[in-house]
């Protein structure tokens, strides 16, 4: 019922700054949060963010607060992760998942996953 699709991943040096975009398949986009959340090899899955289904509602998680943003468009089926001030331990490969309603930091509570996209920080 629904896809997700990451892009905007890359290789940027420490101290920069990438975009990433989750494009959101599904004829009810409004009814579903939508959540960023990032794996390194051998490691738990760590929620990044997420905003509510109708945007009034926005989480950021400890580990990124301050350097992380989030924003969601409606219109296009879209939520962007703004990463700033990037460094080596922000390399991981990055996946936004959707969940029906309010949004849960916890990654067995999202229902959809993309594939993720890669993001590799420089030192």
């Amino acid at each position: 019922q629904v896809q997700l699709a990451e892009s905007g991943g890359g290789l940027v040096q420490a101290g920069g700054s990438l975009r990433l975009s989750c494009l959101v398949s599904t004829s009810t986009f409004n009814s579903y949060s939508v959540g960023w959340f990032r794996q390194a090899p051998g490691a738990e899955r760590q929620f990044v963010g997420a905003v509510s289904e109708d945007g009034g509602r926005i989480l950021i998680g400890d580990s990124v607060k301050g350097r992380f943003t989030m924003s969601r468009d409606n219109a296009k089926n879209t939520v962007y992760l703004q990463m700033n001030s990037l460094n080596s331990k922000d390399t991981a490969v990055y996946y936004c998942g959707a969940m029906a309603g309010n949004y849960s930091p916890y990654y067995g509570a999202w229902n959809y996953w993309g594939q993720g996209t890669q993001v590799t920080v420089s030192s």
